[in-house]
């Protein structure tokens, strides 16, 4: 794959990891509502960069969907 091709791939990843870290800043001052470790956002975070936007921002959404108060929570790494 040529070096142009590899940032067009590179593009939808890398813009989705830009919008979860502007969240972990602006929510930072806030006490963490999650009830997993890793958090949801850090969670998502690592999904995108490990697995690319769409398979880690589905990942990300699975999480997001499980993170409510009728969960226990606990340890939930990225697969």
């Amino acid at each position: 794959m040529g070096a142009f091709a590899y940032r067009i791939n590179m593009l939808p990843r890398r813009l989705m990891a830009a919008a979860i870290r502007a969240y972990q800043l602006a929510a930072s001052p806030f006490p963490s509502p999650c009830r997993y470790v890793p958090s949801c956002s850090a969670y998502a975070l690592e999904a995108v960069l490990r697995y690319g936007a769409l398979r880690g921002g589905w990942l990300g959404l699975k999480r997001l969907l499980r993170c409510h108060p009728f969960r226990a929570g606990g340890y939930d790494p990225v697969p």
